[in-house]
């Protein structure tokens, strides 16, 4: 199994789990021929997409996605508020309900961003073992068990918002601290996790302006003496749980 990064900004947001067979997409917030390009061209190794929120740099090719006969799991909120609700391509996930997409199981759980029912998501499959994937979130109140792997939001480092944001622009620094994830709650969130079994941890949808890259990096690193990685366009990432 591995991951491999498609977009991982405010630009666009989108990753792919897959191995020779089958492929499990989150978000589609990009071009779509960036993702049929990521794919090889083989759409129909696609089981399934997951799309946290409406928030077009999460969802951009939603439609493209259904016309290409791709099944996309939301919530019912997000699929109402992205103007899904009628396609035979909608499928619908609830909060805390195991749901199976090809060989993966996903476990939605709520998180805490300004949009109706977004979602994380545990993801598990046999290959890679559970995967967390939490993003646009200002915190998660849930800890989790036996995490083989980690992709979690980074987006920001309080003291340059504060540096860049205080003081002209009070109601962006607001609106940031209100929905997404600090360095320093990525962190926190990190330590409350088990993170024994974890072999990789993959920091996503850093800002461009509000962030140091490998800062975090190096800080994530020492917390956790894991291998850290930061989601850029093209990057991949063996996600075996087994990867020796």
């Amino acid at each position: 199994m591995e991951l491999k990064v498609i977009g991982s900004s405010s630009a666009g947001n989108a990753y792919l789990l897959q191995n020779s067979k089958e492929a499990l997409l989150i978000e589609c917030g990009v071009r779509f021929d960036l993702i049929k390009r990521a794919l090889g061209f083989n759409i129909a190794k696609v089981v399934g997409c997951l799309i946290t929120h409406s928030h077009l740099d999460h969802c951009k090719s939603v439609g493209h996605a259904q016309t290409a006969g791709i099944d996309v799991y939301s919530s019912m909120e997000t699929h109402e508020e992205m103007g899904t609700m009628t396609s035979h391509r909608t499928k619908f996930l609830h909060d805390q309900v195991e749901q199976r997409i090809g060989n993966f199981k996903v476990l939605p759980f709520k998180v805490e961003h300004d949009t109706g029912c977004p979602f994380g998501f545990i993801i598990n499959h046999e290959e890679c073992g559970n995967v967390l994937f939490l993003t646009d979130s200002f915190y998660s109140k849930y800890t989790f068990n036996n995490l083989h792997q980690v992709i979690i939001e980074a987006n920001y480092s309080e003291e340059i918002l504060n540096e860049k944001l205080l003081s002209e622009k009070k109601f962006l620094r607001d609106r940031v601290l209100q929905s997404h994830m600090s360095i320093r709650t990525c962190k926190d969130t990190l330590r409350a996790n088990d993170l024994r079994n974890v072999n990789n941890v993959v920091l996503i949808h850093l800002s461009d302006s509000n962030s140091n890259a490998a800062e975090f990096k190096r800080e994530v690193e020492e917390m956790t003496g894991k291998t850290v990685s930061i989601a850029e366009p093209g990057l991949t990432i063996d996600f075996n749980i087994h990867p020796f």
